[in-house]
Formats: C-alpha cells, structure tokens, sequence
C-alpha cells in the first residue's frame, strides 16, 4: 500500500530533502510505507548532479540550491505540483530504466485525464506537448514545450525526488536556467494551455492514474495533510 502525503503551502527544500532521506531509510529498513508526497516550493532552482554551472543564467534571481538527484537545472515553484515518489524499487524489480519509464507513463496518464497529449523525446527528458497553434520553428517543425520534469535519486533502491508538473506556475521564472539543459524550446503549463485546472484537480488525476501505471494501490483513505516550515524570509 502506497500513502498519499499533501502539504499545503510552500515547503522549505531543504526540510523536504531531510524528510524525504529520513522517510527514505524507514522505507528500505521496513518501517514505513511507501509514499507519494505532493508539494509546492517557493520559487528556486535545484542543480542534479550532472548540472552545468553556463546553464544558471540568472544565479541571483532565486536561491540555487545544489541537490544529489539526477539531471540537470530546475524550477521549482508556486504553481508547480512536486511529487516526491518515495517507492521501492528494489521490490520493482531493480529496473531503474524501466522505473522513469512508468514515471514518464504516470503524468501522460495524469495529463490525458484533461485532454492533453504528453509524450517523451529521446535525448529530451521530461514530458512535453506539441503547440500547433504557435508559428513553427525555422525548419518547418512544430513547437514543443516542456510541461513536467523528472529527476530522482535512489538510495538502498528506495527512490525519492520525483516528478513535478506545470499547473500553473509563473513561466518567466524558467528564464533563469536553461531547463534540464535544454535549449530551444520553451515550457507550458496546465493553465497556460487554455486549462482551467487546479492542483487539486490535478492531485486527484495522479492518484486515480497511480494504480493504473504502478499497479498499486493507494491507501484507502484520504492524503495524510501536514506541513512542513516554509521558506525562511
């Protein structure tokens, strides 16, 4: 069984690190269930372990914050939906390929549930959305942009980190960073797409897709609620 976890407001970073580590460890010794947790972060960027210092172009807009997950640059931010996927993956099947895969299938999934086509890219991580109604790029194809990042850690083969996706986030604020290290295209979000969704409603599509995707099934009862400190002034 699989707890579902929403903290309201905006989460300290480090606080959501400390406690994803700390969760981590129970997980893996048996302690604690799996968990999804769902939060929202005040406005910074998280550099993964393989982040390319030319790829910060803004350094002082937000605090950076240096993290040990993978990938690259990163927004995080109000609007944003985290998902800290704090699951075991050493009882998956030890396949981490196949692990972001589901992860990957798991927003499609989420996204379709409003009508919107997600899809990866080979070489691109995240999800992205194609825009037929923008003007092409210069060699005749469509625009993409980026709605949802992935970026974990493992550790004793219980991941954390997770997924985030747009919901309605102040897209500016991706100016900062070249995201996940890619140039040339740009990001979307639910709200900027002409959606009217709400990160409830969006909460409420993960956890129906969830068991879909991972074939497990969520506890049966409402998402424990319980905050952690906000970001210091």
């Amino acid at each position: 069984m699989t707890e579902w976890i929403i903290s309201d407001g905006l989460t300290d970073y480090r606080a959501a690190e400390a406690w994803m580590e700390a969760r981590a460890q129970a997980i893996a010794k048996g302690t604690a269930d799996e968990c999804i947790w769902l939060v929202e972060h005040p406005p910074l960027y998280s550099a993964g372990t393989s982040a390319k210092e030319a790829d910060l172009t803004d350094p002082d807009r937000f605090p950076v914050y240096p993290t040990r997950r993978g990938g690259q640059y990163t927004y995080h931010g109000p609007g944003q939906r985290v998902a800290y996927t704090l699951l075991d993956v050493g009882r998956r099947g030890r396949d981490v390929r196949r692990f972001v895969q589901q992860l990957e299938r798991w927003v499609i999934a989420a996204l379709d549930s409003f009508n919107v086509t997600g899809e990866v890219r080979d070489g691109r991580v995240g999800v992205w959305v194609t825009r037929p109604e923008k003007p092409r790029d210069a060699d005749g194809s469509p625009i993409e942009e980026k709605i949802a990042a992935i970026g974990i850690r493992l550790s004793r083969w219980v991941s954390f980190h997770g997924i985030s996706v747009n919901v309605d986030p102040d897209l500016s604020h991706f100016d900062g960073i070249v995201p996940c290290g890619i140039s040339g295209h740009g990001v979307t979000s639910l709200v900027d797409l002409g959606l009217p969704v709400t990160m409830n409603d969006l909460d409420i599509a993960l956890r129906d897709q969830f068991t879909v995707v991972f074939g497990d099934t969520p506890v049966d009862a409402p998402p424990v609620r319980f905050a952690l400190p906000v970001q210091p002034a």
